[in-house]
C-alpha cells in the first residue's frame, strides 16, 4: 500500500484505483471544498485513475459542495466509492439518491 501525504488527503493507493482518505480526521469543516477538489482532482490526473475510493472514517458529514465534487466526478468517467461512510452520510446520499451513483463499503483502513 502506498501511503503519501501533502497537503489534505492522504493517499492510501494509487493506479487504476486510487484510495485517499482523511486519516481518520473530520476534517471537512477547516478546509475549502475548492482545495480537496484540486487534490482529488490532480490524483485522478496524475495517476490515471479509473475508481476513487474516499475514505470516509471519522468524518461526520460531508458539505454539500464536496457531494456536488464527488457527483460531478461521474463526468469525468471516474466510477466512486466511499469507504466507512457515517450514518448521517449514507441519509444524506440515499435522500440526495447520490447512493445510486457511488458504492459504499464498511472497511479496514490502517493508518
Amino acid at each position: 500500500m502506498t501511503v503519501q501525504q501533502g497537503g489534505i488527503l492522504q493517499v492510501y493507493h494509487v493506479g487504476p484505483l486510487c484510495v485517499a482518505g482523511f486519516g481518520g480526521r473530520d476534517i471537512l469543516d477547516t478546509f475549502s471544498v475548492k482545495d480537496i477538489r484540486d487534490e482529488l482532482l490532480e490524483l485522478v490526473r496524475d495517476h490515471d485513475c479509473e475508481t476513487l475510493a474516499l475514505d470516509l472514517t471519522g468524518v461526520k458529514l460531508i458539505p454539500s459542495g464536496m457531494l456536488g465534487l464527488l457527483a460531478s466526478m461521474r463526468d469525468l468517467d471516474i466510477e466512486i466509492h466511499l469507504y466507512n461512510p457515517s450514518d448521517d452520510i449514507r441519509d444524506v446520499l440515499e435522500i440526495t439518491k447520490l447512493n445510486q451513483f457511488m458504492q459504499l463499503h464498511d472497511v479496514e483502513i490502517p493508518y
